[in-house]
């Protein structure tokens, strides 16, 4: 159909030199084609492409016209819910009147409740009694009049104000249509065949190319959206935190171990070899192989000592020590092993080890004793400030908040005289620079920390507080055994991603932001920067 309008298009212009209203155009047999909404579409369509090879010009003009609902449609045949209440009632002192019941039934509830107003309002019918009679012997049906001219023109002569009242009725809706005047363009052909739109290489061979009709290129096309990557939100998130602490001056950890000993996830943190997260349930650990290299052998007796007799001001867990349980393999639980490590290598000085190692270069920077004002000491400490952004693993049941497999953000603090008030604000003022400032700190209890805080933020999307991390002070039991003096304390703690991630995007599942159900869309449109 699209060529033969183009070709009916061309032919009218090539015989009448213009086309002054395309509501002219019919196509044999389909008479009513030209007024029709599909055909103004396709008139459009047709116009477009002869305009797009400079064959024709065209400019549009809007009309409007009115069609009839249903209930005008009624109207028009049947006549006006007034009129054909007044038809059924009799003429004053003729008969008996008719009670508005028997009118109901004559001519409908919704005719008899709409016609009732309007012919008493007319001053076509009165009460007398109970019942209702004519007040005039002939009336003209000017409602029927108008929807009749309407459903035949498509307008109304008695002008905006009657249209208006009948738009109120829902009697007649208005109707919004095009035409076009068309002129013959620069291209000007009666013959409908398309310009190549490539130069093929037959073409090329043939010779053909020299005679053909190539389409200009359009310039101010928009081109195809290019279908890109993007980060996630957690990367975003991730890369903002990370920048928080490098600016709090801060170094990152190395923390490429996803696999880690027993030893060094729970027996290294003072984390009874009893204890429930140590239980199948709680975390994975590998069946190939099961068991990892024996820990340095001095560090590791410190450290059994004190689980099973004490030691360190501390009377220990009483507890038999298993070696076994020292030496599984597991999908880390927490990148706190990490922090164990990097503390261990940290006291490696104080233990009169002159080694270099990663800690060294991690501590290059800090502030120093002598640097904060305080006498300055030979025992080897340096203080240090270090962080981690990785992937842990627990055995969890997943639901909206938590996932089998998360990232947390790793933090720990190493220096002389620290207090838990000096870990409260710096907590307060992480998370404001994360944008969050409704932050609330509860007691709780570490095998690791002592005094320990879980971490609470509100999430405006669940309207609650939800859990976004834990904190506390490393014992004595845990930093005395690796080797650091007495009055040397540790702030550490562990912050999830996601729920600050959650929380900061409006996601109220935390399955939506990693799992199946994420939305590409969405990953693709997310804020670049959140704080």
């Amino acid at each position: 159909m699209a060529e033969t309008l183009q070709q009916l298009i061309l032919d009218t212009l090539d015989k009448e030199k213009e086309i002054k209203d395309t509501r002219s155009l019919t196509l044999p047999g389909e008479a009513q084609l030209a007024t029709s909404h599909d055909a103004q579409i396709a008139i459009l369509g047709a116009l477009n492409s002869l305009s797009s090879r400079e064959m024709i010009t065209y400019e549009s003009n809007e009309v409007f016209s009115y069609v009839l609902t249903t209930e005008g449609q009624q109207i028009a045949k049947e006549g006006s819910h007034e009129a054909r209440v007044w038809g059924a009632v009799p003429t004053k002192g003729v008969g008996a009147p008719l009670p508005i019941p028997a009118l109901k039934k004559a001519v409908g509830d919704e005719t008899a409740k709409v016609g009732q107003g309007r012919a008493f309002k007319n001053g076509w019918i009165g009460k007398e009694g109970d019942g209702l009679v004519k007040l005039v012997p002939e009336i003209k049906d000017q409602t029927q009049l108008d929807m009749q001219e309407i459903e035949n023109t498509g307008a109304l002569k008695a002008g905006e104000k009657t249209l208006a009242d009948l738009r109120k009725r829902k009697l007649v809706v208005q109707k919004k249509g095009q035409w076009f005047v068309v002129h013959k363009g620069p291209s000007f052909s009666t013959s409908t065949a398309k310009p190549e739109t490539d130069l093929t290489a037959d073409m090329l061979a043939s010779g053909s190319w020299k005679s053909a009709n190539f389409k200009k290129y359009n310039f101010e096309a928009d081109g195809i959206p290019t279908s890109g990557g993007a980060l996630h939100p957690l990367l975003k998130v991730r890369e903002e935190i990370r920048d928080i602490f490098l600016e709090m001056g801060f170094s990152e950890m190395p923390t490429q171990s996803f696999v880690e000993s027993g030893f060094w996830c729970f027996d290294a943190l003072f984390v009874p070899q009893q204890h429930p997260a140590r239980d199948l349930q709680d975390t994975f650990y590998l069946s190939d192989p099961k068991e990892s290299a024996a820990p340095e052998h001095h560090y590791y007796k410190r450290v059994s000592t004190v689980h099973e007799h004490g030691g360190f001001g501390s009377v220990g867990y009483r507890a038999p020590w298993n070696h076994d349980e020292s030496r599984k393999l597991l999908l880390r639980t927490h990148t706190t092993a990490s922090s164990a490590r990097m503390l261990y290598k940290l006291a490696a000085r104080c233990r009169g080890e002159d080694t270099e190692s990663d800690a060294d270069e991690l501590t290059h920077g800090a502030a120093t004793s002598t640097e904060t004002g305080e006498e300055a000491k030979d025992d080897g400490f340096r203080p240090a400030k270090l962080f981690s952004i990785d992937r842990v693993f627990r055995n969890e049941t997943m639901d909206a908040t938590h996932l089998a497999e998360f990232h947390q953000v790793e933090g720990v603090v190493a220096d002389r005289g620290l207090t838990l008030a000096d870990l409260i604000g710096f907590m307060r003022v992480f998370f404001a620079k994360m944008g969050i400032e409704q932050v609330r700190f509860k007691p709780a209890y570490n095998p690791y920390t002592e005094p320990s805080l879980e971490i609470f933020a509100f999430h405006p999307m669940l309207q609650k507080w939800v859990e976004v991390g834990n904190s506390g002070m490393f014992r004595p039991e845990m930093l005395e055994p690796m080797g650091f003096p007495k009055d040397v304390r540790v702030h550490g703690w562990g912050l999830s991603l996601e729920r600050p991630t959650m929380i900061r995007y409006g996601i109220n599942n935390i399955r939506t932001l990693v799992g199946h159900k994420t939305s590409l869309e969405a990953i693709e449109n997310s804020a670049a920067v959140m704080f």
